[in-house]
């Protein structure tokens, strides 16, 4: 079997599934479980469909890492719980099921992967950046930032789940980026995005550069540091309101690339097992949850998929 590695931005997936999938609780005093039931549904999807050899699923231990913040203060802080000052605002009945994701995935034996200090997005940077030419590598999000990872030549893709969810995700390559954004690698789209910036991130980007502007731009100058040399140089081209908009910005564009850009160099374990499991890690473990949890139809489609036996 030729080896396909496959990264699941995890949060983006329970949070889609908690969204997406029926509560289906006799009573408010119960566990809710649709977060649980649809994050196993889609790895079983997920793995029917793509046959990964590899399954990594991405763990945000830090959504808002410092090193972004002190950059740029505003990113993300429009999702910080009142009243705190690290918390993120997260639906009140899903915040109990995500211990029994991460319950289960060891129970499984999926291997789920976290670094202090960083976000998913960087711990799926830093795997697909030390895969490069190894595998294949498919990367499932319902986010645009990993955009910047797609390479065809390394034979990495995003399965982007925003619109069509794990069933029907969207393809990225560079064929699409190409087609959608007028961006032709995952590094032009960063730059893109940098100049466009994200007000579901806090990132304020360049005022009145939207993305056709940032593309048409990137591809006259041929890449960031090009279109900064040419304000700086007083490229004639660039000239009023859009020159002084840029040159407005310049603070900004000095530390944008440092949060907009995955880091790819997080401290990973040197031997970190990511191939599918071939037996149930713990047994015991995956029975006490069934026995206080009905997801019973869920983790039989995952054990079927991964040809386990429960």
């Amino acid at each position: 079997m030729t080896r396909r590695l496959m990264l699941l931005d995890s949060a983006s997936l329970y949070f889609r599934a908690f969204y997406g999938v029926p509560d289906r609780r006799d009573s408010p005093d119960m566990l809710p479980t649709n977060a649980i039931r649809g994050f196993l549904d889609m790895i079983a999807t997920l793995v029917n469909d793509h046959e990964p050899s590899d399954l990594v699923a991405c763990w945000d231990n830090d959504w808002r890492p410092a090193f972004r913040v002190d950059a740029i203060p505003s990113y993300k802080a429009h999702r910080v719980t009142e009243g705190s000052e690290v918390l993120e605002e997260s639906p009140e009945d899903l915040t109990p099921q995500v211990p029994y994701i991460v319950s289960l995935l060891a129970a499984l034996g999926i291997t789920r992967l976290g670094a202090d200090g960083y976000e998913a997005d960087d711990v799926i940077g830093t795997l697909v950046h030390t895969h490069l030419g190894v595998c294949p590598v498919d990367v499932v999000t319902g986010d645009r930032d990993l955009f910047q990872l797609v390479d065809d030549e390394a034979s990495v893709r995003v399965l982007y789940t925003a619109r069509g969810g794990v069933r029907e995700p969207d393809v990225i390559d560079q064929s699409a980026l190409q087609a959608k954004y007028a961006v032709a690698t995952g590094r032009a789209y960063a730059e893109m995005a940098t100049l466009r910036g994200d007000t579901s991130d806090g990132l304020p980007g360049v005022a009145g550069i939207g993305e056709k502007t940032a593309a048409t731009l990137l591809a006259r100058y041929g890449d960031l540091a090009g279109l900064r040399a040419a304000i700086d140089g007083g490229d004639p081209t660039l000239k009023g309101a859009q020159r002084a908009k840029l040159e407005a910005a310049s603070d900004y564009l000095d530390v944008a690339p440092a949060v907009v850009d995955v880091a790819l160099d997080v401290p990973v374990p040197t031997d970190l097992v990511t191939a599918l499991p071939r037996k149930v890690a713990d047994p015991e473990a995956l029975q006490r949850i069934v026995d206080e949890i009905d997801i019973t139809t869920p983790l039989r489609r995952v054990l079927a998929a991964l040809n386990l036996r429960g």
